[in-house]
């Protein structure tokens, strides 16, 4: 049976920027004991905190696991992946790393985008739902007025796309390949956001029609 101070840190690992009280939600404990929990996780360097705005008031604070708390997993490939990506874009140059993110997409999302062709935006948004899941996502989408909103709960480039950025061309290159619309990525993790939310025009989907 894992310990407490591991299922906090498999927590962080799944939902990174997590705060006390969505630990403590999740953990099953309250929140005093996670507060503890991650004073000790913090003075072992496995984690580390942020402030973050959360509506009205003060900020709150938010928690993801270090790289040294990433190495406590099996999946120890954060050190290894950030020096192939450092030295592919030494020798190819930054655009060359975004084209080759924009194939595998455009690769990953062939055969969804062809079954696309024929339904409706909103069926498509759920095939987009299942290829994302499929390649680690946890995504929501929902329509409000003229746009649809795409919500990446969780994100398995998280902690790459830290030290590389260009790794989130795969994502959003894959929505508008599916949705045959552009996507436009309106919050995201790297600049403090909670999750990373594409916003799709229908106006756009209308003139794909048209």
């Amino acid at each position: 049976m894992k310990t407490t101070r591991e299922r906090i840190i498999q927590m962080l690992l799944k939902n990174p920027r997590s705060s006390i009280n969505d630990l403590a939600d999740e953990v099953g404990i309250n929140a005093i004991s996670v507060r503890h929990h991650l004073t000790n996780l913090q003075r072992d360097g496995l984690v580390n905190a942020e402030e973050e705005r959360h509506g009205v008031g003060r900020p709150r604070l938010v928690y993801s696991l270090t790289e040294k708390g990433l190495e406590q997993f099996p999946t120890s490939y954060l050190k290894l992946t950030n020096r192939l990506l450092d030295q592919m874009k030494e020798k190819l140059g930054e655009q060359a790393i975004k084209n080759i993110f924009d194939d595998i997409a455009k690769d990953l999302a062939f055969e969804y985008a062809k079954k696309g062709q024929t339904l409706a935006m909103e069926q498509r948004l759920d095939l987009v739902k299942e290829l994302l899941r499929q390649e680690g996502f946890s995504v929501e989408w929902e329509s409000d007025g003229n746009k649809y909103y795409i919500h990446e709960i969780t994100c398995p480039y998280y902690h790459i796309s830290r030290n590389h950025p260009e790794v989130c061309q795969i994502d959003q290159s894959l929505i508008s390949s599916v949705l045959s619309v552009p996507a436009e990525k309106i919050k995201c993790v790297l600049r403090g956001d909670k999750h990373c939310t594409y916003i799709i025009s229908k106006q756009d989907q209308v003139e794909r029609v048209g």
